[in-house]
């Protein structure tokens, strides 16, 4: 059987060199936009989850405690190093988004900026966003989507076989999957390719939902 973690780690093992070459520029609007829509405080606990390169740092408050993971071990050893250079004091850790090593109700804030797309079962990661997450506490998601008013044609899915495989799932959509994981969404804008980029943020109840 196909093993899509293990697919995305060699690949991503594979972009690590030419990463942030291809992502520093066109998504530092994106990523600054998401961010701001954070309720920031000082002395936060925050986890960056699929940190890449660590692209994000450079935008982050430097008075949280910060913790950033991914599932490719070259890509936490350049997100340490731009911590290093940053002069900052990150966590960096080799993780898998649908099995994070935190307690629950442990994270004043969390972000999965590009990740959602690419995560083999998207479902499965906010799930684990949600359970790491204080009551109360916030989503950061900056990613691509299908709009949430109809699923994807024939056409998108077919292309989908094809950039699943190299890059991104092209139909996920971001209201059903952040709903469905118990999230309510506070602010959702349009940063690029006319909406086909995203920044989301969401909050985790502040008591817990019955079903």
């Amino acid at each position: 059987m196909f093993n899509t973690t293990v697919w995305n780690r060699l690949r991503y093992t594979a972009y690590a060199p030419f990463y942030d070459m291809l992502g520093t520029r066109l998504f530092r609007k994106p990523r600054c936009i998401a961010l701001d829509q954070v309720d920031w405080e000082p002395g936060m606990c925050v986890l960056l989850v699929g940190a890449g390169t660590g692209l994000d740092l450079p935008f982050l408050p430097h008075d949280i405690e910060l913790h950033a993971t991914d599932l490719t071990p070259t890509m936490v050893r350049r997100t340490a190093k731009r911590a290093e250079t940053l002069h900052r004091d990150v966590e960096c850790k080799v993780m898998d988004a649908e099995a994070l090593d935190f307690p629950n109700d442990y994270f004043d804030a969390v972000i999965m900026h590009l990740i959602i797309a690419v995560m083999p079962n998207p479902q499965q990661g906010l799930a684990e966003a949600y359970r790491v997450l204080k009551p109360g506490g916030q989503l950061c998601v900056m990613d691509k989507f299908q709009p949430d008013a109809h699923s994807a044609g024939a056409s998108r899915r077919l292309l989908n076989h094809l950039t699943s495989a190299l890059a991104t799932d092209i139909t996920r959509q971001a209201q059903p999957l952040l709903t469905h994981a118990g999230f309510s969404i506070v602010h959702d804008q349009p940063v690029l390719m006319n909406g086909l980029f995203r920044a989301i943020l969401a909050a985790k109840p502040t008591l817990p939902s019955h079903g």
